[in-house]
C-alpha cells in the first residue's frame, strides 16, 4: 500500500482547499446579504421546535427562505443554519455542492481526529494505566475505532427527532462492515484458500446475535429504564472479558496467534495513512496502536531507525525534485494550504508524542483548550454564562503558566503525564464531538431539502461514511496479511460492530433513560428497525452456517452471499423511501 501516503496528501490538499473555498463562499454571500445571517447564536438545541415539516408546501425559494428564517423549527442544532444558507444565500446548484463537499469534510474531520489525536491518547493512557494488550485491544482500541459512531450516536440521541439517525447509522453501520466489507474480504482472498479460526469466528457471530437479539427486546417494548440501559452496555464488557480470558487461556497452552507477538485487534495504520495519519518518523504501518503481546517481535532500534533513515532520504514534497528552483515556493505554498483543517486542532489538543512534540504547540494547546471547552459548553446550553467564559479563561492561563515553566523545548515531558495524556483524550473527545454535532445537523438539513427521512439518511450515508475506515483498513489487512491479517480483519468486522452496538447504543440510551429517571425512557417508534434487524441478523446466521460447511475457508460462496443479502436489503428499503406504502 506504497501509494497510500500521496493519496493521504492529495486528499489533504484537497480538503484543505475545499475548507477555505466554502469559508470564503459563504462568507462573501453573507456580506452581500446582510440580513441573511446562517450562523446560529449560542444556546441553540434540537428540540427548538416541532421540526421543518411545512417546508415543502411552498413552491418558491423566498418563501422557503422566509420560513426558515421564521421558523424556530428549521434550526437543526449545529453552529451554522444550512437550510438558511441552502435557500437564502446559494442558488440550487452550489448549494447542493456546497454542502456535499462540507459533508466530506466533516467525515474526514470525525475520522482523522479519531486516527491522528483520540487512538495517540488512548495509546498512551494504556501505557501509563499499564494495561495488557488483551485488556487493552477489546477496551480502548474499540473505543479508538468506534469513536466516530460513538460520537455521532451520542449527538443524534439528543433530540427524539434525531434519535432514529443515531440508531439506524449503528445498525446500518453493523450490517455494512459485517455483510459487505467481510463479502468483499471473502472474495478477494479466495483464490488464497485463507481460513479462519473456527471457535474465535463462532464465538464473535453468537455473542453478536445475543446483542442483536437484546436490541430487538428493548426495540418491541419500546422503553428503558436507567437499570436496563446500564445492562445493555454492561454486556460489552461481559464480551471483552470472555475474549481476554480466551486469549489468556490460548497463550497458557501456547496456543493461537496472540503468542506470537501478534497485536490484538490492531488499528491498521493504512487507513490512518489514508486519512492524513501522519506522524514523521514514525513506523505507522509496522506497529500496532497499542503493542505487541510478546516482545520478540518488536522491530529494534536500530530497525527503526534504518527504515526512518530511508524514509527522510525518500521524503519529497508531492514527489518534487529538491533540484528545481521552484521547489521550495511550492513546499511553502502546499505547507500554507494544509494549515485551516490541522492548525486549529494543533494548537488546542495537546499532544506530547517525541515525534511531535512542540513546546509552543504544548504551551498553547493546554492554554486554549480549556477556552474551546467553555465555548462548547456554552453553545449547548439554554443561556450564555460569562462565568463559565472566566473559569475556562483563568484555567487556561494557570495551565499555559505551569506548563511553560515545567517542560523543556526538546523533550516531551516524562513526568506528570497522566495530565497531558487525559488533557489530549479530553480535547479530541471535544472536536470529535463538534464534528459530529455539525455531521448530524447537516444530514438533517439534507434530509429536509430532499423530502428523505433521516433514518435513511442514518442507514446508508452517515453509516457509510464511518465505516470506510473499515472497509480499507481491513480489506487490505487481509489481502497483504496472510491468513493471519484475514483472521485480524474478520475478527476486527464483528468485534467493531458489537462495541457500536453495545456502547455505541448503550451509552446514549444510559443519557437519556438518566435524564428521565425514575421513569421510563420511550424509544421512537420505527418499524423500518425491525426490517434492518432482521436482515443484519439474517446475513451473520448466512456466515454461521456457510463459513463452518466450507471448512472455515474464505470463498465466494460467503462473499457473495453476504452480499446480496445487503443489496436486497438496500433496495427493499431506497424502494420504500422512494415509493411509500
Amino acid at each position: 500500500m506504497a501509494e497510500f501516503p500521496a493519496v493521504s496528501k492529495l486528499l489533504n490538499l484537497f480538503l484543505n482547499i475545499s475548507f477555505i473555498f466554502l469559508i470564503f463562499l459563504c462568507f462573501t454571500h453573507h456580506f452581500k446579504s446582510s440580513d441573511s445571517s446562517f450562523l446560529l447564536s449560542p444556546g441553540r438545541n434540537r428540540d427548538s421546535g416541532t421540526g421543518c415539516g411545512q417546508l415543502h408546501e411552498y413552491s418558491d425559494r423566498e418563501s422557503k427562505c422566509s420560513y426558515v428564517k421564521s421558523h424556530e423549527g428549521c434550526q437543526n442544532g449545529g453552529y451554522i443554519d444550512y437550510l438558511q444558507l441552502f435557500y437564502c444565500n446559494f442558488d440550487p446548484v452550489l448549494g447542493y455542492s456546497a454542502l456535499i463537499l462540507w459533508l466530506v469534510v466533516l467525515f474526514y474531520l470525525l475520522g482523522n481526529t479519531a486516527a491522528n489525536y483520540f487512538c495517540s491518547s488512548l495509546e498512551g493512557l494504556s501505557r501509563i494505566l499499564k494495561l495488557s494488550p488483551n485488556v487493552a485491544g477489546v477496551t480502548l482500541l474499540s473505543l479508538g475505532n468506534g469513536a466516530p459512531d460513538l460520537f455521532s450516536s451520542i449527538v443524534s440521541f439528543t433530540s427524539d427527532e434525531t434519535s432514529e439517525v443515531g440508531l439506524n447509522s449503528i445498525l446500518g453501520g453493523a450490517f455494512f462492515v459485517s455483510s459487505v466489507v467481510v463479502g468483499i474480504i471473502s472474495v478477494s482472498v479466495c483464490h488464497s484458500r485463507v481460513s479462519v479460526e473456527r471457535s474465535s469466528f463462532i464465538q464473535d457471530i453468537v455473542f453478536f446475535l445475543i446483542a442483536l437479539t437484546c436490541l430487538l427486546v428493548i426495540i418491541v417494548m419500546g422503553k428503558i429504564n436507567l437499570w436496563g440501559a446500564i445492562s445493555f452496555f454492561a454486556l460489552y464488557f461481559i464480551y471483552a472479558l470472555f475474549v481476554s480470558t480466551s486469549h489468556l487461556c490460548c497463550r497458557k497452552e501456547g496456543l493461537g496467534g496472540s503468542a506470537s507477538g501478534s497485536p490484538i485487534l490492531p488499528v491498521s495504520k493504512n487507513f490512518k495513512n489514508f486519512i492524513g495519519y501522519q506522524t514523521e518518523g514514525r513506523l505507522e504501518a509496522e506497529e500496532p496502536l497499542l503493542g505487541f503481546v510478546g516482545d520478540d517481535d518488536k522491530p529494534t532500534l536500530q530497525e527503526k531507525e534504518g527504515v526512518l533513515s530511508e524514509r527522510k532520504r525518500r521524503r519529497r514534497c508531492l514527489d518534487l525534485q529538491p533540484s528545481t528552483s521552484s521547489h521550495l515556493f511550492v513546499c511553502r505554498l502546499l505547507f500554507f494550504l494544509e494549515l485551516p483543517l490541522y492548525l486549529p486542532r494543533r494548537l488546542t489538543i495537546p499532544v506530547i508524542t517525541a515525534e511531535k512534540w512542540s513546546k509552543p504547540f504544548a504551551v498553547i494547546s493546554v492554554t486554549i483548550a480549556p477556552v474551546l471547552v467553555a465555548v462548547v459548553w456554552n453553545s449547548h446550553s439554554s443561556e450564555l454564562s460569562w462565568l463559565v467564559y472566566l473559569i475556562g479563561g483563568l484555567a487556561g492561563a494557570i495551565s499555559g503558566v505551569v506548563a511553560f515553566f515545567t517542560t523543556e523545548r526538546s523533550n516531551p515531558p516524562t513526568k506528570w503525564l497522566f495530565p497531558w495524556l487525559a488533557g489530549g483524550f479530553l480535547m479530541s473527545i471535544t472536536w470529535t464531538y463538534i464534528a459530529a454535532d455539525e455531521l448530524i445537523s447537516l444530514l438533517v438539513s439534507l434530509g429536509s431539502i430532499m423530502g428523505i427521512s433521516y433514518s435513511i439518511l442514518g442507514l446508508t450515508v452517515l453509516a457509510w461514511g464511518n465505516s470506510i475506515g473499515d472497509l480499507v483498513s481491513n480489506v487490505s489487512m487481509a489481502v497483504n496479511g496472510g491468513e493471519e491479517g484475514a483472521q485480524v480483519a474478520i475478527s476486527g468486522c464483528y468485534a467493531g460492530p458489537i462495541f457500536n452496538t453495545l456502547v455505541g447504543l448503550g451509552l446514549p440510551l444510559i443519557f437519556k433513560a438518566w435524564s428521565e429517571y425514575p421513569t421510563y425512557y420511550l424509544i421512537p417508534k420505527d418499524a423500518s428497525e425491525y426490517e434492518t434487524i432482521g436482515f443484519l441478523m439474517g446475513g451473520l446466521l448466512w456466515a454461521l452456517v456457510i463459513l463452518p460447511q466450507r471448512n472455515m475457508k474464505l470463498d465466494r460462496c460467503l462473499g457473495g452471499g453476504l452480499l446480496a443479502i445487503y443489496l436486497c436489503f438496500l433496495s427493499l428499503r431506497i424502494a420504500r423511501a422512494l415509493v411509500p406504502l
